[in-house]
């Protein structure tokens, strides 16, 4: 593939983890995504073969890049720490109001149903992942699946509520729950 048409490739891609974040992966057409991109749909099919096939990348790219964040933290903490840690960073304002790297699960898991069954292969994939990152031993799997439950519900429902003091008690509440 030449240079020109891996970089048009990563702005579509891009566009596409945008509108994905802030509205789920059924929602936006492919002019919009393109339009974003700075290119038209006639473009398109040189790079992707489906709209779903756009969508379940820039959603496999976005969950990969959400758990090098949390391989990022000091690995010499314990996993509860982590989790710890995982949750203040998760359930903040900061990450709830946040765009274009915002987690994907709340604008998504709600239409995984409906979608093609490779976008659930990938959300299991990546809740098997974390959830062995987050619990560092086999016997602490089951608290961190209920603390990823958790802090995916907690951020979906603050992001649902929008900015505001219910929105940040919700949070707050949340993060408690993972302590």
């Amino acid at each position: 593939m030449s240079a020109k048409k891996t970089k048009t490739r990563e702005r579509i891609l891009g566009a596409a983890t945008a509108a994905l974040i802030q509205r789920g992966p059924l929602e936006p057409g492919l002019g919009e995504v393109m339009a974003a991109a700075g290119l038209t749909v006639g473009g398109f099919y040189g790079h992707f073969e489906s709209k779903d096939s756009l969508m379940l990348e820039a959603f496999r790219q976005l969950l990969e890049r959400r758990r090098q964040m949390l391989r990022q933290l000091d690995d010499s903490l314990g996993a509860e720490e982590r989790r710890v840690l995982a949750a203040a960073f998760y359930l903040s304002r900061k990450h709830r109001d946040a765009g274009a790297d915002a987690c994907p699960l709340p604008s998504t898991l709600a239409e995984v149903g409906r979608l093609p069954e490779p976008f659930r292969t990938v959300l299991i994939e990546h809740v098997e992942l974390l959830v062995a990152e987050l619990a560092g031993r086999p016997e602490d799997i089951d608290k961190a699946l209920a603390d990823l439950a958790l802090m995916v519900g907690g951020l979906s429902l603050a992001r649902a509520l929008g900015e505001g003091e219910l929105s940040d008690r919700v949070l707050r509440a949340a993060k408690s729950a993972v302590l």
